[in-house]
């Protein structure tokens, strides 16, 4: 691989407070260690863009160091980088997953990091970005991303004009984001590129599996996200998913997703509720019984630890193997057991 980009490598990186604890550069204590290095951008100031549920969007008045729920420190990239080159030969790491903020210079400072990364360590990297065209696809790909992800987040062309699109004050366009991830399959491949939900802005059930199931058709991966208010946002006062609601589309994502089931074969009520998965019974509950479908999803080691929620809960997404009494307490969101249900032996 040829390097060119070094000159454009940013002095400073931020680093999730998981990932930062991990790798060695704070010290603290973790309910689950994130199994991916989670790396953002940094600019001084906000994001370009002003999306209404995030702390980094241009209008927003949240603390400049998050994202969603976590907190992002700053930190000298080379140092950042020698430990993490040393997390991932420990084993401690599996994967890089670069969050990217929007501004002029972001695709040359995502290829230098890609690239500088890879001089230390061979490891997976995704990238989470937003591509102003083709030619950015490429030079990520190019620069040794082995993932792509594009984020849509709203189910609805509606939904994402209010709150990432043109009344939200932002350029982004749902159209445009979609055709981006296409012109990404062709240059990564189908099941390289990602997209990301949040359940949660006014979508029905139904709107959010049809746009589950368009992924899938397509061959984008799509990773779900609970909506989480935050302080100083435009949407800081909405009040986020029932569990209810999200772990009914957590099921419908896996089974879309495993080709168990497709969102034409589900049912839903007048609500837009979904009401049946379009499989057995039985198959179902040993589904929920494995407890994946309600693991953090999104790219192969991706866990997200508590991203979404505290570790007290209610657990959105779980960034470890559930527990039986997790498993059983997910069944009763579902209404597949009467509360109190207790298995076997416990």
């Amino acid at each position: 691989m040829k390097f060119l980009f070094t000159s454009e490598v940013p002095e400073k990186v931020r680093v999730s407070i998981g990932s930062a604890i991990t790798i060695g550069l704070l010290k603290g204590r973790l309910n689950a260690e994130p199994t991916t290095a989670y790396l953002m951008t940094y600019k001084r100031g906000k994001c370009n863009a002003n999306c209404g549920f995030c702390p980094q969007a241009r209008g927003s008045r949240s603390r400049a160091d998050m994202l969603s729920r976590v907190s992002w420190p700053v930190f000298n990239t080379t140092i950042v980088l020698d430990r993490l080159a040393a997390a991932s030969v420990e084993g401690k790491i599996k994967r890089v997953c670069i969050q990217a903020l929007n501004y002029p210079k972001v695709i040359a400072n995502l290829r230098a990091l890609i690239e500088d990364i890879l001089r230390r360590v061979k490891i997976p990297i995704s990238v989470s970005c937003q591509p102003l065209h083709l030619e950015d696809i490429k030079l990520l790909r190019d620069a040794g991303a082995e993932r792509i992800g594009i984020p849509i987040d709203a189910a609805t062309e509606e939904i994402f004009d209010k709150v990432k699109g043109a009344s939200a004050g932002s350029h982004y366009n749902m159209k445009r984001q979609w055709s981006l991830l296409e012109e990404a399959i062709k240059v990564f491949g189908r099941g390289y590129v990602s997209t990301h939900f949040i359940v949660g802005l006014g979508e029905t059930e139904k709107e959010m599996v049809y746009a589950i199931q368009k992924c899938v058709d397509v061959g984008v991966l799509p990773a779900l996200f609970a909506f989480t208010p935050v302080p100083g946002t435009a949407l800081e006062n909405r009040d986020p998913p029932s569990i209810q609601k999200y772990r009914r589309v957590q099921v419908a994502r896996y089974l879309i997703f495993k080709g168990l089931s497709r969102a034409e074969l589900m049912s839903f009520d007048d609500k837009g509720r979904i009401t049946s998965f379009g499989i057995g019974s039985e198959t179902l509950r040993d589904i929920v019984n494995s407890g994946e479908p309600f693991l953090t999803s999104g790219c192969p080691h991706c866990n997200r630890p508590y991203y979404n929620e505290k570790p007290s809960g209610p657990i959105y997404n779980y960034p470890k193997p559930l527990s039986a009494d997790d498993i059983i307490k997910a069944a009763e969101d579902l209404g597949l057991y009467p509360k109190g249900y207790m298995v076997a032996g416990g």
